[in-house]
């Protein structure tokens, strides 16, 4: 984690910010105490791509298996 004075993230704000929207994190430091720490907020993924995919299966075939059959079958 990479460490600035509060008077530098002022003074070169876009910067720091470039930085940290690049991934990286940061501590401000004032007086030479840490006040705060400005880390990369990480994508929101949604729901449905939180999960893993389970196969969808019907009176245990799977519903893959059952197109592709059914594609064979009518050519």
């Amino acid at each position: 984690m990479k460490q600035a004075t509060f008077t530098e993230v002022r003074n070169h704000a876009k910067q720091y910010f470039d930085m940290v929207e690049a991934g990286e994190s940061l501590r401000v430091l004032r007086n030479g105490k840490p006040i705060a720490d400005i880390v990369p907020i990480s994508p929101e993924l949604p729901s449905w791509k939180r999960r893993t995919a389970q196969p969808l299966i019907l009176d245990g075939v799977s519903v893959s298996r059952m197109i592709l059959e059914e594609r064979e079958s009518s050519v």
